[in-house]
């Protein structure tokens, strides 16, 4: 790989300081506007190896059934099955699996972590989720994962839900809270409301879950300097083993964004870029005063010797997973492929015994590199041994140019092994990595 030739000025790039449409949390890399339905063969093929030795695997499960659609949501989720609907789901979400389990890539492969997602993977009944995750466990057994993710809205549970969700073997309970004040909750369309927060942390923690997570989205609509420091107060008092703070964007597919075209705006009603860092950093230095450890971007940890992020940190790292459910996303050998992104679609391709993969993509080499840096940065630091050991590339030399901007406007240091964000750097990091992302990809939409 040669490094890259072109020179720019070392001016950073320009501040979008209002909150406009459009995805800003890089995920995965290329962006999924690339991945096409013509490279479903590539997919297909990958499936048909044999994995590679050492990648662990991993499993997710979308459950995309809600009580209410928040308005900034731009997940698949449906808020209008019916429990016929939702079983039929879960059936051919477990045909889909089954059909996994016998391929050449797993071959006695057990998981390294599975991961419930949604939607609101708590909106099940208890019932099915024993026999959803009795009926996994048979066709590939957890019994060597080391996490399992469960991530719930807080009104979806009771003490006895809760307990259920604990004997299924869930080792980390993610619960939505996103905000403190009803009044936020409830003019962003959340279902549930402070009293079930409280309600169901204390449950959780009277079951013993090894980690308990909550979730908060700085910026939200009608949000405020004072109602966001009482959000971190609040956090704060029921001390979570970890906490997990995204900064609000506005996608196409999100009822704020058809609110925005209908009434001609350009700009979200959110706040705006600046405050949502500060409002992050201030969570942040609350946290480290309480004794927590900024542990990446979006999270700080009570305790990093014992509280990890097994699905991120082996996603990071080039993990295969296995995506079961509508829209969900997968990576097996190298090669990036989405289920059917709508609900019918979906169940017929299963009811045909056919896997519902309907777009593709097979990274360069190039790529490859780039995807593991740019997510591996959501960390603060990435090792440049580790790059040169597992992937070949001579971080300073191939990407010298994006490299040395960083390092003039400020946000990165070379400290020995390590390439390390600032503070001020990792809070803009999803902006930032795209200095490192191919021309073509720069300006490209993500989605």
């Amino acid at each position: 790989m040669s490094a890259t030739a072109a020179v720019r000025p070392a001016t950073p790039p320009p501040v979008e300081h209002q909150t406009t449409v459009g995805n800003y949390f890089v995920s995965n890399y290329p962006p999924f506007s690339f991945w096409k339905p013509e490279h479903v063969a590539e997919a297909r093929a990958a499936l048909a190896r044999p994995a590679q030795p050492g990648v662990p695997l991993g499993v997710y499960l979308h459950i995309p059934f809600c009580r209410k659609r928040c308005h900034f949501c731009y997940f698949r989720v449906y808020t209008d099955k019916d429990s016929t609907a939702i079983k039929a789901y879960l059936d051919l979400a477990l045909r889909e699996l089954q059909q996994y389990a016998t391929m050449p890539f797993i071959s006695g492969r057990k998981p390294q972590f599975v991961y419930f997602g949604g939607g609101t993977p708590s909106y099940l009944s208890e019932s099915q989720l024993r026999q959803l995750t009795d009926q996994m466990k048979a066709l590939l057994p957890w019994d060597a994962a080391e996490e399992v993710t469960f991530e719930c809205e807080p009104g979806t549970l009771s003490d006895h839900k809760l307990k259920t969700i604990r004997e299924l073997g869930v080792t980390r309970l993610s619960l939505g809270v996103e905000n403190f004040s009803d009044h936020v909750l409830e003019i962003n369309g959340r279902a549930h409301r402070s009293p079930e927060i409280r309600r169901a942390y204390h449950f959780a923690r009277e079951l013993d879950f090894p980690q308990i997570n909550i979730d908060l989205i700085a910026g939200m609509v009608e949000e405020t300097e004072e109602n966001w420091r009482d959000c971190v107060r609040q956090t704060l008092q029921l001390a979570p083993d970890s906490v997990t703070i995204y900064q609000m964007e506005v996608p196409y597919n999100t009822q704020i964004y058809q609110e925005m075209k209908a009434q001609g705006k350009l700009a979200a009603p959110v706040a705006d870029w600046d405050t949502k860092r500060r409002w992050v950093d201030y969570a942040f230095g609350e946290m480290e005063r309480a004794g927590y450890t900024v542990a990446s971007a979006y999270t700080a940890v009570k305790d990093p010797a014992r509280t990890r992020f097994v699905y991120r940190d082996s996603l990071w790292r080039g993990a295969d997973l296995i995506g079961l459910g509508v829209a969900s996303f997968s990576h097996v050998n190298g090669t990036h492929f989405q289920n059917q992104h709508d609900f019918e679609p979906y169940l017929a391709e299963l009811r045909q015994d056919r896997l519902p993969i309907y777009r593709a993509l097979t990274p360069t080499e190039r790529e490859r590199v780039i995807r593991e840096l740019v997510l591996q940065f959501k960390l603060g630091r990435v090792s440049r041994h580790y790059f040169a050991t597992k992937l070949g590339a001579d971080l300073t030399t191939v990407f010298a140019e994006p490299i040395r901007r960083l390092r003039e406007w400020g946000f990165l240091a070379i400290d020995g092994d390590w390439l390390r964000f600032s503070r001020e750097g990792l809070l803009q990091v999803d902006r930032l990595v795209h200095e490192f992302f191919l021309p073509e990809h720069r300006h490209a939409r993500y989605a």
